[in-house]
């Protein structure tokens, strides 16, 4: 234990995302559509759900593995009962940024607590600025005004920058492309725009309704000009520009059209404790059973281990080829 891990690919685990919760209280068209997941959806119960002492031993293994990121997603993971509770558990592990990604819609009310638990920043997704694109788009007729309100509870308590994601789909928010850009400009926020992916089978994904990250800059250039920053890191996702003004920056994230395969850090821990190597992964490896069965440290190492030597997803790279035929995992049970 203690030694980096390489993939088949000589890819290092850097990154480590668990999703702590499967519920939400949104109903996002290319998360989970109403249509498939319906309000009353039967989510797993909560003994089928990894504790927070389960959530943070595996952690450790991972940091001293590498991992030098964690974020915590969901589902939705504000929703998690005593959230800041587990946050408390992983600050105590050294060496190790905490991350967590929401839908903003509790963020105002918990942000304090939450920063001073240990969290050290936040990623609020925000798909539109106009309220009827935005209350389409979550199909939970959430205003925008509160998930704003959350950024600058989540600003105010320390957790700067405060990163906004937009997931943008064509025909139904790339109207909201230079809105977005114009009301972030001049703040410390980092606002960043993700081709619309095929994860999961629910979304159903089409690529005439991809707008390349492409034609986002050109949009945003045409009234904002815009100049390329370097990465902050080794296998950065998002693409980094700056306003040639000193306006702040925003980040592009190309997943369908510029794949990132080669760099890729990541691996996902779901809900009820299976590790998947890739987003777009139709398996998972089940840790769950190793843990609850009594595995001692040695042993769990071991199973991760094996899973990332032997790894070599590239999704995003081969996704036109022999790939439209499998069945994925969806973006709500794993967090993105």
């Amino acid at each position: 234990m203690g030694n980096p891990l390489l993939d088949a690919f000589g890819r290092p685990v850097r990154d480590l995302r668990i999703s702590i919760t499967d519920r939400c209280n949104f109903r996002c068209v290319y998360c989970m559509p109403k249509t498939v997941f319906g309000r009353d959806y039967p989510f797993m119960p909560r003994a089928e759900l990894l504790s927070f002492e389960e959530v943070t031993r595996i952690t450790r293994l991972f940091a001293a593995r590498g991992v030098k990121k964690l974020r915590l997603t969901g589902g939705e993971p504000l929703l998690r009962h005593g959230v800041e509770k587990l946050i408390e558990q992983l600050a105590t592990i050294p060496d190790l940024e905490i991350t967590l990604t929401t839908n903003g819609s509790l963020l105002a009310q918990k942000a304090a607590v939450l920063a001073a638990a240990g969290l050290q920043r936040v990623t609020v997704s925000l798909d539109a600025l106009a309220d009827a694109t935005f209350k389409r788009m979550n199909d939970a007729d959430y205003p925008v005004a509160k998930v704003l309100e959350g950024i600058e509870a989540a600003a105010a308590a320390g957790m700067r920058p405060v990163k906004v994601n937009c997931v943008v789909k064509r025909g139904s928010n790339d109207d909201q492309i230079v809105p977005l850009a114009r009301h972030f400009r001049g703040t410390p926020h980092i606002l960043r725009y993700i081709e619309y992916m095929d994860v999961g089978s629910s979304n159903d994904w089409k690529l005439d309704e991809v707008v390349p990250s492409a034609e986002v800059l050109r949009r945003i250039g045409d009234e904002f000009p815009l100049e390329p920053i370097d990465p902050n890191y080794p296998g950065e996702v998002a693409e980094r520009w700056r306003y040639r003004d000193g306006a702040g920056e925003i980040g592009v994230i190309s997943s369908v059209t510029q794949a990132f395969c080669d760099s890729c850090t990541r691996i996902r821990l779901s809900t009820e404790g299976k590790l998947y190597t890739c987003l777009f992964a139709s398996t998972g490896h089940d840790l769950r059973h190793l843990l609850r069965a009594g595995a001692d440290d040695a042993a769990l190492d071991a199973a991760i281990t094996a899973l990332w030597q032997t790894r070599t997803d590239r999704y995003s790279q081969i996704r036109m080829g022999a790939t439209p035929a499998l069945k994925k995992i969806e973006m709500s049970y794993i967090g993105g």
